[in-house]
């Protein structure tokens, strides 16, 4: 999974088109996307997209993302989405383990009730939209087998906080935002999930988005959210480890089945060790 696009959810356009624009996952958004006056009617549009995008041959995994756990929504749509079988759902203002818990026990009774796979639908947490969420990011081991992913993100952050913007004059983040970036990528490495980037909300700047990607996958992101379909194709290839780089892992790993007793093995005047076979594993792992 290299690609998460956030689609309104009470949009049925933007949803049909969302099914071609190349994304590894679809995120059909009943939160932020939807007005509240709203909700009822985005839920029905999006379990009825659910149901017709389904059996859609090649189709991008179909993920939900419901309101908060401190709402009094979130049963109304899990009630809804759930007899469409998401693959999975998208927790949002995530305050730690406990909630991916109280999650992970409401999706199993909608399960049970819908004759679905038990165990069947993930998780995936946005775990930093509150200042609460930053101080539980070491709290995801061990929280659900559901839980896959740990995104984080700055835009409800800096309201929570109170800040006037999250980015620098010149388009950096600030260093709060920095701090709550490193921290999830820590968390998810701590709970062996995916680390999964913030959205680029300048979705016109494929150069900015592109650079950003590849800082991501430089220091461990897997994957990025995306807010607009051009951002698609971009945050892909940024992504997909390119042929050189599979060649290069492939020998990493091929030398050491070659010497399963080795704890260093030498490549092209380079002496390569452990942490070197890991990360050739996790670059063949993405490659699919």
């Amino acid at each position: 999974m290299r690609s998460y696009l956030f689609v309104p959810g009470d949009s049925e356009k933007k949803l049909d088109r969302a099914l071609s624009a190349g994304a590894d996952a679809l995120i059909v958004d009943l939160e932020d996307s939807v007005a509240p006056g709203e909700k009822a009617r985005g839920r029905e549009v999006a379990a009825a997209f659910l149901a017709r995008a389904a059996g859609e041959a090649g189709r991008p995994r179909l993920l939900v993302r419901v309101n908060a756990l401190d709402t009094d929504l979130i049963g109304a749509d899990l009630d809804a989405v759930m007899p469409g079988a998401p693959d999975g759902i998208v927790l949002p203002k995530a305050a730690g383990g406990h909630d991916v818990a109280h999650l992970a026990a409401m999706i199993a009774v909608r399960e049970a009730e819908y004759g679905l796979a038990d165990g069947g639908t993930t998780i995936l947490a946005i775990a930093t939209e509150t200042a609460k969420g930053i101080f539980a990011l070491g709290t995801y081991p061990g929280a659900s087998h559901r839980l896959r992913g740990l995104a984080w993100g700055g835009e409800d952050l800096s309201a929570d906080i109170g800040a006037e913007a999250n980015r620098d004059e010149a388009g950096a983040y600030t260093e709060p935002y920095r701090l709550a970036r490193s921290l999830t990528l820590f968390g998810a490495a701590a709970a062996e999930i995916d680390a999964i980037d913030s959205v680029y909300t300048a979705f016109r700047d494929t150069d900015g988005l592109a650079a950003e990607c590849r800082a991501a996958r430089r220091d461990g992101f897997v994957a990025k959210l995306a807010i607009h379909p051009a951002q698609v194709p971009v945050i892909n290839a940024a992504f997909t480890p390119s042929p050189e780089e599979v060649a290069r892992a492939r020998a990493i790993v091929d030398a050491f089945a070659a010497d399963p007793g080795a704890g260093v093995v030498a490549i092209e005047g380079e002496m390569i060790d452990m942490p070197h076979l890991k990360r050739a594993r996790r670059v063949l792992a993405r490659a699919g």
